[in-house]
């Protein structure tokens, strides 16, 4: 999924850039490879951020975990307490 948008990206890059040498003057090119370098900025930019969202999503993940464990040992402990006063 990360190689996905700059794959894309790249595409477009080698696209726009095979139409602007065949039609376009060198100021075009080089405000095409100019868009191009940006696009390829905010692509790879976009991807740091996915890549950290889904290292935050599994810290989210674990910590989720932990707290259902936590909760499933609390409901058992509070269960034995229970059954231990209807034996009384």
């Amino acid at each position: 999924m990360r190689g996905f948008g700059v794959k894309s990206v790249l595409t477009g890059c080698l696209i726009l850039g095979l139409a602007a040498a065949g039609c376009a003057t060198s100021g075009d090119v080089t405000t095409a490879q100019s868009e191009a370098s940006e696009a390829l900025r905010v692509a790879h930019e976009a991807n740091e951020k996915a890549t950290a969202a889904v290292a935050d999503a599994a810290a989210a993940r674990t910590a989720a975990d932990t707290a259902a464990e936590e909760a499933r040992r609390a409901s058992e402990k509070s269960d034995r307490i229970f059954q231990r006063t209807l034996h009384k």
